[in-house]
């Protein structure tokens, strides 16, 4: 690239120039022609005290920058450094704020012209990086970078990492870059000029596409990859102490030797040995990963069936199959085919996002999200949404794109694209298929669950499947739940669906045909369910807070806590569950009439409204039992 870039860093006194905070070191670095070709530092006096803590962060004193120039001196030189160049800072606006400040305090013109941040950039480019600090991405790009919180340093490294990420914007297909160019226009630096002229630049020419990358329906996507199976020799299980401590030193360097792992080891091996069942208490330190990873990967491989490891926690679930499985092979030198499956939620709709690139954004943190979405898809193998580190508003724009069964949305051009659907495959042909306890019951639960058929089973950390099973064997009812649904149905008066579906009714047939009930008894019914919800959840919480004498359960009541149930409020409660079930139960019946009279009414209008009873009928199926019969069961949020 031709283009002039300033890469600077600034140190100074506090965070504020409005409050007369003040520069105590500048420091730049000058890009030109794609390379560096200049520096320039200098400390400044600030004309005031630097405080101690930052002192103790820069390792700049008052005695160090006493003999310095005032910035009024530099600044004639700064200003002529920046002329007709791009302004470049890793969290560009605190720098510039400073600057501007500064130059215009000492009766220079400010700068005016383009800015790029190099935090907004990296958050683009690397999608899934854990942190987006200068001193994480200089370790995950190998740079050298001594003296932190120094500007020349900063500086430096900024500059280095700018001239990576130029490289990397090059290296996209054209196709991701041409959706960056237009979704650049929405964010708070000057990127989309540099993503308008590497589109201007590689359609220039005729581009070659990696080999393992594809483009559909005009978007690049990361090609499958291809599992190889190697030659498999014999794998044996090592019997002895010496052996196992010989292949856990050559799978795992700096490996500690711990007696209790071997212990855990031929415990788990005896287990699958006899189809059997083992339960281990297994201290800290033991590392029993290992200790029940190793026997259930031998054990797999010599026949040839799957075995399940359900974890709880995320961060071990990628630990093994990134980490402990991978080095496990390598020794035992064969292939493991290892897979890791998730809730359907978990995985990107490629249908869904493509539909939201139609969509004109003007919302930063979507438009954002949306670009690091298009980078990350030519990398992820899983599309897994767990890779990716979105911004709290990017959470909410995930909710558009996950996975789930689409009502309206045509999604079978996508049908090969699915990423959920490849993790079923994928997990069909496993070795080792590692999910969690709330995967693993809901498999249980489901008729045509995603996990394949398997016998054998490692729970880790079972002391936690108690917790995930509740939520798959008992039935819960949840006050935020049903006032959505009924907020979706809404009062007439209110415009949401009950008005719309009697306004398709009046406009279709010019009256409201043959139900058996009014508009105004319709509403009233929903208003009643609105105050019965209300009665219900009020007196769950008074008799939770007196049955459990004000013990601190959290947010739930759970049947299983219940001490006592001949007791007034408890009484009362029940003849309120019941309201709150025949009030349900009457307006889905009258629901149901106004859908029958709504049969030549638009499908999706149709489809939306059956939506929001089939919701209605969970609610109904959910309180029916768990009022007529007694059995594990909690009202959510109940306690307020």
């Amino acid at each position: 690239m031709s283009q002039k870039f300033v890469v600077v860093d600034l140190e100074t006194t506090g965070n504020s120039p409005k409050k007369g905070d003040r520069i105590i070191q500048f420091g730049a670095v000058i890009i030109e022609d794609g390379k560096i070709t200049g520096r320039y530092s200098s400390l400044v006096n600030p004309l005031q005290e630097i405080p101690a803590f930052i002192e103790e962060l820069t390792g700049i004193s008052d005695s160090m920058v006493k003999d310095a120039p005032l910035f009024e001196e530099i600044a004639p030189q700064v200003s002529d450094m920046l002329e007709d160049a791009y302004f470049v800072a890793h969290n560009v606006l605190f720098d510039l704020s400073f600057l501007q400040e500064e130059l215009v305090n000492s009766r220079q013109e400010g700068f005016y012209g383009p800015v790029i941040d190099t935090v907004e950039m990296a958050r683009i480019l690397y999608p899934t990086a854990d942190s987006y600090k200068l001193t994480d991405l200089a370790v995950r790009e190998g740079l050298h970078h001594d003296r932190p919180h120094q500007a020349d340093s900063d500086a430096q490294v900024t500059a280095e990492l700018l001239l990576i990420m130029l490289e990397v914007i090059k290296a996209l297909p054209l196709v991701t870059v041409k959706e960056l160019a237009k979704l650049s226009e929405g964010l708070k630096s000057d990127l989309h000029l540099i993503f308008d002229d590497v589109l201007s630049m590689k359609e220039s020419r005729l581009e070659i596409l990696p080999e393992y990358i594809e483009v559909y329906r005009g978007i690049a996507l990361k090609k499958r990859a291809v599992i190889r199976k190697l030659n498999q020799s014999a794998i044996i299980y090592p019997e002895s102490v010496a052996e196992k401590m010989s292949l856990l030193q050559k799978a795992f360097s700096g490996y500690e030797i711990r007696q209790g792992q071997f212990v855990m080891m031929d415990c788990v091996r005896e287990a699958f040995s006899k189809s059997g069942h083992a339960l281990i208490e297994a201290g800290t330190g033991v590392g029993k990963s290992l200790g029940y990873l190793i026997p259930a990967a031998i054990f797999s491989l010599e026949s040839k069936k799957p075995v399940v490891i359900s974890t709880y926690t995320t961060q071990l679930q990628e630990q093994l199959l990134f980490n402990d499985i991978s080095k496990l092979a390598q020794v035992l030198e064969t292939t493991i085919n290892a897979s890791l499956i998730k809730g359907r939620n978990n995985y990107i709709s490629m249908a869904r996002f493509e539909h939201s690139l139609r969509e004109i954004e003007d919302n930063y943190d979507t438009a954002l999200s949306k670009m690091q979405i298009l980078v990350w898809l030519t990398q992820t193998e899983t599309g897994d949404f767990d890779e990716l580190n979105l911004s709290s508003g990017g959470m909410l724009f995930w909710s558009k794109v996950k996975n789930e069964r689409a009502i309206f949305l045509k999604t079978k051009h996508w049908e090969d694209y699915d990423f959920y659907q490849r993790a079923i495959e994928k997990a069909h042909n496993a070795d080792i298929l590692i999910t969690n306890h709330s995967m693993l019951l809901a498999d249980l639960v489901s008729e045509k669950g995603p996990l394949p058929n398997y016998d054998y089973a490692v729970l880790d950390e079972g002391h936690q499947l108690e917790k995930a099973a509740g939520k798959y064997f008992g039935k819960s009812l949840d006050y935020l739940a049903v006032r959505l649904v009924l907020n979706q149905l809404g009062l007439y008066d209110q415009n949401q669906l009950f008005y719309k579906l009697e306004t398709l009714l009046y406009n279709n047939n010019g009256a409201l045909g043959n139900s058996r009930l009014h508009t105004f008894e319709i509403n009233q019914l929903i208003s009643d369910l609105v105050y019965e919800t209300e009665e219900l959840f009020k007196l769950a919480g008074t008799y939770a807070r007196k049955a459990l004498k004000n013990k601190s359960y959290g947010s739930k009541l759970n049947a299983s806590m219940v001490p006592d149930r001949d007791n007034r409020i408890w009484t009362a409660l029940k003849t309120t569950a019941e309201r709150f079930y025949f009030h349900l139960k009457d307006l889905i019946t009258a629901l149901e009439g106004r859908l029958d009279e709504a049969g030549k009414s638009p499908h999706a209008i149709q489809a939306w409204s059956n939506q929001s009873l089939r919701r209605l009928f969970r609610l109904q199926r959910i309180w029916k039992k768990s009022v007529l019969r007694p059995g594990p069961y909690s009202w959510t949020k109940a306690v307020m």
